[in-house]
């Protein structure tokens, strides 16, 4: 019943964010409890269209993230789970397989710090690769050394999302789409939700609102500390008779201190292949509220250097190829064209550090997903079973 008129005025649970995590977690609950009168609440006029639906569709294997962190815990168990889901549903994914290349000597300890992250991380099939092996898994790719994961892929992360709004469906929990969440109030030992289709009582909720997140966190009655801040991700995509120069996805080896991937190329389920993304700070309509955050100076201070990199890509095509080319030589400004943007809402510090890890933190009568970009999407199905049973005291 996605964008029915009327949401429910009381109920037992409800999670804000129609995403695929929000929709994740709803499922998940509403599951392991049959009887539980749920809704999502999503401000958009359809699910999936955040974070979601503007992303490069990577199911990734989970090869970056620190070992026991809620990332790399998360991003291999969901990773299997996604492939799983794609195959009951029926929804077309492909484990094309993921290059991460070191261009030169300089970038081989980084990569040998990947590769042992990968293997402790338990990611499936990883393997070193010389220069000669490279061309036999990308034939138009060169490099002193990379790792290949063959058990990363491609899906359209939007369509997973719609999946799941129709099993909710079929589990009679209300997905009501243009109900985005601007007030919250205790009222009765249930917390009341005001939003834009009326008022709704829950004995409990999950905030899993991407770049309202912080927020929703704050008029919940939680701490400031972290904020949201969105960056926008513009990406190119290359000409089709050039497609044939990527197989599939070649990533380079990114800067350990950012949790950001670099400049890469990635196959899309429908067969495009986009080279991006860039970052840049994109506040929106909040721009007093990121000026405001003490963090947001002191981000600007340590990473000044990068952000003019980051402008410069965003400014010139010409420099955007020229960083591809330097793994696929071939590569030319021509060849690409304009694609697509996204935002990632990255959780930034008072103290101006980029937080690496996912964040699930907790109110009264209420769970907040306080950070959750990339892998998020690829963890959603493993990250709402940890979710679900941070929920159970409050559902019972």
């Amino acid at each position: 019943m996605t964008g029915q008129a009327n949401a429910p005025a009381e109920c037992d649970l409800a999670v804000v964010g129609g995403g695929i995590l929000g929709l994740a977690v709803a499922r998940e609950l509403k599951t392991r409890h049959p009887g539980l009168s749920t809704v999502v609440l999503e401000a958009a006029d359809r699910v999936g269209t955040g974070q979601t639906g503007s992303n490069s569709g990577v199911i990734h294997a989970g090869i970056y993230y620190a070992p026991g962190s809620l990332k790399a815990r998360m991003c291999v168990a969901g990773a299997g789970a996604m492939y799983e889901l794609c195959e009951r549903r029926g929804i077309p994914y492909d484990r094309c397989g993921k290059l991460i290349v070191a261009r030169d000597e300089s970038e081989i300890p980084a990569l040998d710090e990947l590769e042992r992250r990968g293997r402790e991380n338990q990611v499936p099939g990883l393997r070193r690769l010389g220069p000669d092996e490279i061309a036999e898994v990308e034939p138009h790719c060169v490099g002193a050394s990379a790792l290949h994961s063959p058990a990363t892929g491609i899906v359209d992360f939007a369509e997973v999302a719609r999946a799941l709004a129709e099993d909710l469906g079929e589990q009679e929990v209300p997905v009501m789409t243009g109900a985005g969440v601007d007030g919250i109030a205790d009222s009765g030992g249930r917390l009341r939700l005001s939003h834009a289709k009326g008022e709704t009582r829950t004995r409990f909720a999950v905030f899993a609102a991407g770049a309202a997140a912080d927020r929703l966190a704050l008029l919940a009655g939680a701490p400031a500390d972290p904020r949201i801040i969105p960056f926008r991700g513009s990406y190119l995509k290359l000409s089709p008779e050039r497609r044939q120069l990527v197989r599939g996805m070649i990533y380079p080896v990114p800067d350990p201190s950012l949790p950001f991937l670099g400049v890469h190329l990635t196959r899309h389920i429908d067969g495009e292949v986009s080279l991006g993304p860039t970052a840049l700070l994109a506040p929106r309509g909040a721009l007093a509220r990121t000026a405001a955050w003490p963090g947001t100076w002191r981000m600007a201070l340590r990473w000044w250097r990068t952000g003019l990199t980051e402008m410069h890509h965003a400014l010139s095509r010409r420099s955007l190829a020229k960083e591809a080319a330097e793994y696929v030589p071939e590569l030319e400004p021509g060849d690409f064209e304009p694609y697509f943007s996204g935002v990632r809402a990255q959780a930034l510090g008072r103290d101006g550090s980029l937080v690496d890890d996912f964040v699930v933190s907790e109110t009264e009568r209420a769970i907040h997903v306080r950070n959750a970009p990339s892998p998020a999407a690829t963890s959603s199905l493993a990250l709402a079973g940890l979710i679900a049973d941070r929920a159970e005291p409050g559902l019972t």
